[in-house]
Formats: structure tokens, C-alpha cells, sequence
């Protein structure tokens, strides 16, 4: 929706965890830095396309992008899974978007 975009993923994640480097902020105050997450998917955001309005909140250890904040509105984007009962801090992150937004 705001231009960026969506590449091949280095490798196919499907069922597989990976520890989430954060920011701390909005949807990740509180939350361990890294946190395990579990992921589903074979396809990211281009680094290297990323459009200006959004900011990356999240990535794995080799820098794949696994959140952004649009920097002005109320617009939060992951790519693991925080519903997994295997993502340790999924509640808490969960719980976090609802306070915030």
C-alpha cells in the first residue's frame, strides 16, 4: 500500500524460529530483546525498497525485516507470527497493540 517491495526470502521459513532483534517501542515495550518467534512464510520486505513513511521496528540476527511503523499514522506490520502459542512474548505483544492502538 505505500510502495514498497516484496522479494524471495533468503530461505524458506516455514515452521521455523528465529530470534527477533526490536526497537522497544509501541508493540515492543517490555518485551525480552532478542525474543524467539515463530515464522511462516518464503517472501520479506526489500530492504532496499522500503518506502520513506515506514520505519523497520524488528529484524532477525542477518537483518531480514520482521516489523515496521509507518512513522506518522498508527500502522504496525510484523512478518513472524505472534498468535503462535511457540512466539515467547506473543501475549505481551499482542496486548501491547491493543493498548496502544
Amino acid at each position: 500500500a505505500y510502495g514498497g517491495e516484496i522479494i524471495r526470502a533468503p530461505s524458506i521459513m516455514h515452521g521455523k524460529m528465529s530470534d527477533i532483534f526490536h526497537d522497544s517501542k509501541t508493540i515492543y515495550r517490555s518485551l525480552k530483546n532478542p525474543f524467539s518467534a515463530m515464522r511462516y512464510h518464503s517472501l520479506v520486505i526489500d530492504p532496499n525498497r522500503l518506502p520513506p513513511e515506514l520505519a523497520v521496528s524488528a529484524r532477525t540476527p542477518n537483518d531480514v525485516i520482521m516489523g515496521v511503523r509507518h512513522k506518522s499514522y498508527p500502522v504496525e506490520g510484523v512478518q513472524f507470527h505472534p498468535e503462535s502459542i511457540l512466539t515467547e512474548e506473543g501475549k505481551t505483544l499482542l496486548k501491547n497493540f491493543l493498548h496502544c492502538y
